[in-house]
C-alpha cells in the first residue's frame, strides 16, 4: 500500500499505480486495490466503516444472536414450567 501512495504521482491514476505495483509484487490488482481502500478507510482518507468498526459490529451481532437464543430457551422453559404448574394445580 505504501508503494501505491508513494508512486501515485508517476501514474495517471491510482488504479494505474495499483496495476503497475501489483504486477511487480506478484499479486492481483483487485486484491491490492481492496487493501488500499481498507487502508484509506482505516486512516480516515475515505468514508466508510473501518476494520475496527467492522470487527465490533461482528462481535455485537454475535452477542445479539447468543442473547436471542438464550431468551428463546428461557421463554420455552418458562412456558414449560408454567404448564407443569397448571397441570399440578388442576390435577383431580
Amino acid at each position: 500500500m505504501r508503494m501505491v501512495f508513494e508512486h501515485r504521482g508517476e501514474h495517471g491514476s491510482q488504479w494505474a499505480a495499483i496495476q503497475s505495483i501489483a504486477g511487480k509484487i506478484g499479486c492481483k490488482a483487485e486484491t491490492l486495490r481492496l487493501w488500499v481502500r481498507r487502508h484509506e478507510r482505516d486512516h480516515g482518507l475515505r468514508p466508510g466503516v473501518t476494520t475496527a468498526e467492522q470487527d465490533r459490529i461482528k462481535q455485537l451481532e454475535r452477542e445479539n444472536r447468543e442473547l436471542r437464543q438464550a431468551n428463546e430457551i428461557l421463554r420455552k422453559a418458562s412456558a414449560y414450567f408454567a404448564q407443569a404448574e397448571l397441570d399440578r394445580r388442576f390435577k383431580p
